[in-house]
C-alpha cells in the first residue's frame, strides 16, 4: 500500500487587495489606456484594506484549534502576496515561528508586451494582440515576453510535485494570485479548458478568499485531494472587514 502522497488540508489564497488592484478600478472606470503604477508589478504592496483583509483572515484562523490551521505556509514572491502571509501569521492564522517559503513558481502571470495596459489599452495600442487573444482565448493566448495560461499551469505542476513530496500529511497554505488559484484548481481537479474557464467566467476570485481541498483516502487508487470550498470570503466577513474582489491588475514592467 503505498503511502499518502497529498497534505492533509490544501489552502489556497489570493492575496489581499492591492494598491494594483484599485489603481486598475481607476484606470478602467475612467477609461484609460494605462494604469497609473510605477515600478515593477512584483513590488506592488497591499492597500489600508487589503492589509485589513489579510489581519481579518489571520485573527479567524486563530480562533480554530491547531489542527485547522496551516503548518507550511507557501507564497509567491511578490511583494503583495509575502505581506498578505506575513499579516496572516502575525494575526495568529499560524505560529509566530512559521516561516514563509518563498517559491518563485507561484508568481503572478507574466503579461509582457501588454504589462501596464487595461484592456481598452490593448485596443488601441496593441490591436493585433487584442485580436489574436480573440481568436486563440484567455487559455492558450500568449503575448510576447509573456505567459499563456498554460505557461503558468506549467509551473504550477512543478510546485505540486514539490508539495506532494516534501509535505505529504501536513497542512499547507498557500498565498498567490487569482490566475494561480484558477490554474491550482485546474490541475488538483483533472480539468480541461472549458471547465476552468466557465469557472473563471462566473467571477474573480476575492481577495484574502479560501480555496480549500481536504484528503481522502478513499478517492482513487491512493486516494486525493477533494474540493471542500472555493473563494470562500466568509472568514473576511466575519472580522466585519469589506471584501473585494477585483482582478490582478497588468501593472509596469517586470525585471
Amino acid at each position: 500500500m503505498m503511502a499518502q502522497r497529498w497534505p492533509a488540508r490544501l489552502w489556497i489564497v489570493r492575496h489581499g487587495q492591492s494598491a494594483g488592484n484599485v489603481a486598475r478600478d481607476f484606470a478602467d472606470d475612467a477609461g484609460h489606456d494605462r494604469i497609473a503604477i510605477e515600478g515593477r508589478d512584483v513590488d506592488v504592496p497591499l492597500s489600508d484594506l487589503g492589509r485589513e483583509q489579510a489581519d481579518a483572515l489571520g485573527r479567524w484562523f486563530a480562533e480554530n484549534p491547531t489542527e485547522e490551521r496551516p503548518d507550511v505556509i507557501i507564497a509567491s514572491p511578490y511583494l503583495r502576496a509575502m505581506e498578505t502571509a506575513k499579516l496572516f501569521r502575525a494575526a495568529g492564522g499560524a505560529d509566530e515561528d512559521e516561516p514563509i517559503c518563498c517559491d518563485e513558481r507561484l508568481r503572478e502571470k507574466e503579461f509582457g508586451i501588454v504589462d501596464g495596459l487595461t484592456s481598452l489599452g490593448i485596443r488601441n495600442h496593441l490591436p493585433e494582440q487584442a485580436e489574436f487573444r480573440r481568436i486563440l482565448g484567455k487559455f492558450y493566448h500568449r503575448p510576447p515576453g509573456g505567459e499563456s495560461w498554460c505557461d503558468v499551469i506549467l509551473r504550477l505542476r512543478s510546485l505540486l510535485d514539490t508539495v506532494s513530496l516534501h509535505y505529504s500529511g501536513r497542512r499547507v497554505m498557500i498565498f498567490a494570485h487569482q490566475v494561480v488559484v484558477l490554474c491550482l484548481r485546474y490541475i488538483v481537479e483533472n480539468m480541461d479548458e472549458r471547465a476552468i474557464l466557465a469557472i473563471d467566467a462566473e467571477g474573480d476570485v476575492a481577495n484574502c478568499s479560501i480555496t480549500e481541498y481536504r484528503f481522502d483516502p478513499t478517492k482513487g487508487r491512493d486516494g486525493n485531494l477533494v474540493l471542500a470550498r472555493y473563494n470562500v470570503t466568509a472568514p473576511v466577513e466575519a472580522q466585519a472587514v469589506p471584501v473585494t474582489d477585483e482582478p490582478d491588475p497588468i501593472v509596469a514592467a517586470r525585471g
